[in-house]
Formats: C-alpha cells, structure tokens, sequence
C-alpha cells in the first residue's frame, strides 16, 4: 500500500491510498476460508461448500472488506504519523476519484480532500484588557432577598377587608340574564379566588373594600379567559369550561392576606442550620451579602469566559477551506440541506475558531483534565443546586454522592469534562491579559447578558 500527500493550497490538500493485490489477497482468502467453515448451503454438509462457490458468493463482499480495512487503518495511521492537523475527515474527491470496479479490479486508488486547520499564533500581554463585572451588592438587594427568607415562613392571615393582594373563600353561583341563581346552573361552595389573578381590572377592583358577607356579580370570561381557571374555579373538567360564560354570584365568607414573618433566631436555625451562630437581623443581612456575592460569582466568571472568547476570535485572524467544510458538513449530516448549512454557516465558523484557539492554547500550555478534576467540578455544580435551595452546608459525603450520580452518565461526564478544559483555557487568557473589575448594578448586570 502506498499513500501520498500533495497541497493545492495552504489550506488544503489531496491523500491518495493506492492498494494492490498484494496488500489484501492473503485477507481475502482468509476470510473466504472462514466463510467456507460457517456456510450452511443445501446439498454440501457443513464445511464442504467448494471453495470456488464460495468465492463467487462471497468474494466481493470479502473483497470490499478487506480493502475498506486497509484503506480506513492506513488512512489514519498516515494523518497520525504524518501530524496532518485537518479539519473534519478525509472526504472522496468528487472530480479525481474513479469508480471502484470490485467484479475486475486487482489495484485501488483512492483519492480524498483534505482541509488544513490554520496555523495559530496567540500573542497576548497585559495591555490586552478584558472586564470582570462584580455585582455591587446593595442594600435593596440585600433587602429583596431577606424578603424572600421572610416570605417562605409567612402565613395567610384573617383581615376584614379585601385588598388588591388578598385571597377570598366564598360560594359561587351562576346567575341566568336576569342575574337570578340559573336553573341547574355551575355552583361551588366555599371556592377560592386570588384578586390578583383576576384579569379584568374593573372586575379586580370591585372585590376591593368589600367584607363577608358581602356579594359580588362579575362576567366569569371577562375574569379569567383561561378556561383552566375556570375550571379550577368551579371545580369541573376543563371541556366544561370552555362552554361557561355570563354572571357569577360570589358571597364571601373568609378573607386572607399573605403575610411574611418576622425572622427570629428560630428562623436563622431553619435556614442555616442549628448549629448557626448567625441569631441577629445584623448577622443575618451581612451572610445575604456574602451569599450573594458568592450566587453572582459563576455569572461574572461565565461573562468573562464570553469576552474572552469574542476577544480572541476577532483578534486572531484565521484563513479556512470554506468550501471543504461545507461539502463535509453535507456529506456528514444527512439531514441537512445545503440551504440549512449556508444559513448557519456563519456561526459554526465562529465554534470552529473558537475550538482552533482552545486546541492552541491546550497544546502550548500542556493542559490536562484529571478524574479529580471532573469529581470536584461536578461537586460545585452539586452545591450550586443545592444553594438555589437556601441549602448551604451540605455534608462532603451527599455531594460525593450526587456528583458520582452524574458521572455515571456518559454524556453528562464528557460535558463536564469539557467544561472543565475551557475553565483551564479561560484561566490561561486571564493570566495573560489584564483584568479591569468593573462594579455594576443587578440590573446593569443582568442587562450584559441580553441578545444584542
């Protein structure tokens, strides 16, 4: 088997495998031979089909196998002892490759198209700026989030009159256009209405101010147009909903307001467990701050990921073979027309310079990712979760356990292993440009992450 190399141009080339009949034959007989042991053919007893019946039954497909297999094995052995650093895979070269004629031919070409990855050069210094935003955490964030502790230990309580934000008990009837109670008519004692849901503002407000015992005469569709809620409402099927319509009686009977609790030193031992020193309001307003200076952290450090990525590839300027890659992207992508692929084309090759740089950066820093690695990622993903729970001190054993859960999984390990290897990119540009923390607002922050 001889295999060549030329270039058409810096950023493609062209492999031809030839094969002989030498390279294949004794294969080839092998595995006809092997056929001939296993042929159950009517008339021959096992193992007794002549030899040449079973060529002319199974020679081509041997055939074709064998050279498949010398073709495949040399093809990458050539690209790995060669240290050809190509783009996608080797595709048939649609003008130069000839028909294969397996019925007469003893010697094969094979001709592909490659196309080169470009050579990288990533220069950076500390003059090259990237910004890390940190979230000023202010007192009304503080705030709004002591609120939200507050309001998971709040209770509805009794008030005397209905407000914008109340929950009203009472029974409901269906009036007929005379709004007197209709004749077989959908009715539901004791039923459940959230003002604030209502959808009709002057239906909202004529519940406010109103007392029990008080009644109420509103359009049920103008109220709730979801037939979901009606049903909830009346407590029917949702198909019965949707026929229901005109006036509704509701006489209330109980009158509830949601209120948040005062937090207490019992309220800090739920939250943070009983072993807690934080027992005041003080105490526990700066552990919000710390809190949520850690909750905006992966945020900050996912926005410089984003920067650092749109910066490197609009400082590195890269040539690629165009027109390979989409020829390889529709020969390996069944699925996909070439309108598809001209449509998206843009943004996959702005992947693909991102992973042309990573691989750089990879290769000259001699990066690696380790089974600890992975384990402790997932563990911080582990915790993360937790936290969005209010759950802070979760045992070392339970995150070990989760974090096992999810590398368990093939393809949710391999994605954190990814994720892991650009972290550890992501930290070479930073040590190499300059950092300008920039202090923003929630607002301001979360405004960065906005489609522009």
């Amino acid at each position: 088997m001889n295999i060549t190399k030329e270039n058409i141009d810096s950023l493609s080339g062209i492999i031809r495998v030839n094969i002989e009949e030498a390279d294949y034959q004794a294969n080839v007989e092998k595995a006809l031979s092997d056929y001939r042991k296993k042929a159950n053919m009517p008339g021959f007893r096992p193992g007794k089909v002549p030899q040449g019946l079973v060529k002319k039954m199974y020679g081509k497909a041997a055939l074709a196998d064998e050279v498949n297999k010398l073709l495949s094995d040399g093809l990458s052995k050539f690209i790995v002892d060669k240290k050809l650093d190509i783009l996608g895979e080797p595709l048939p070269h649609e003008e130069l490759q000839q028909t294969i004629d397996w019925d007469n031919d003893t010697n094969f070409e094979f001709v592909f198209e490659i196309g080169y990855a470009p050579e990288v050069k990533i220069s950076l210094d500390k003059r090259t700026k990237l910004p890390y935003y940190k979230v000023n955490v202010s007192n009304e964030l503080i705030d709004r989030q002591v609120e939200s502790y507050a309001a998971r230990f709040g209770e509805n309580k009794p008030v005397d009159a209905i407000e914008k934000d109340s929950t009203v008990r009472g029974d409901i009837v269906q009036l007929d256009e005379n709004n007197a109670v209709a004749e077989g008519g959908h009715s539901q004692e004791m039923g459940l209405i959230s003002v604030d849901l209502i959808k009709d503002e002057e239906i909202k407000n004529s519940f406010v101010g109103k007392n029990a015992g008080d009644e109420i005469i509103f359009d049920i569709k103008k109220a709730y147009p979801n037939d979901t809620e009606i049903a909830y409402l009346l407590n029917i099927e949702k198909k019965d909903a949707e026929n229901v319509s005109g006036n509704f009686k509701f006489t209330v009977k109980e009158i509830n307001k949601f209120v948040a609790a005062e937090l207490t030193e019992e309220h800090y031992k739920k939250i943070l467990g009983e072993e807690t020193q934080i027992l005041t309001a003080e105490a526990f307003r700066e552990h919000v701050a710390n809190e949520l200076s850690v909750y905006y952290k992966p945020s900050a450090d996912y926005k410089l990921a984003i920067d650092a990525r749109e910066l490197l590839i609009n400082k590195i300027k890269m040539e690629f073979p165009e027109g390979f890659l989409k020829r390889w992207l529709l020969a390996t992508n069944k699925e996909l027309t070439q309108e598809q692929i001209d449509a998206d084309f843009a943004p996959f090759m702005e992947d693909l310079r991102w992973q042309v740089i990573k691989e750089n950066i990879i290769k000259e820093n001699e990066l690696k990712v380790s089974q600890e690695d992975v384990m402790e990622l997932a563990k911080d993903i582990a915790a993360s979760q937790f936290r969005q729970y209010g759950m802070f001190d979760i045992p070392e054993e339970h995150l070990e356990g989760f974090a096992r859960q999810m590398l368990e999984k093939k393809d949710e390990r391999n994605r954190l292993y990814s994720k892991k290897m650009e972290d550890k990119v992501i930290e070479v540009i930073k040590s190499k440009v300059g950092i300008e923390e920039k202090e923003v607002t929630n607002e301001e922050f979360e405004k960065l992450f906005e489609k522009k």
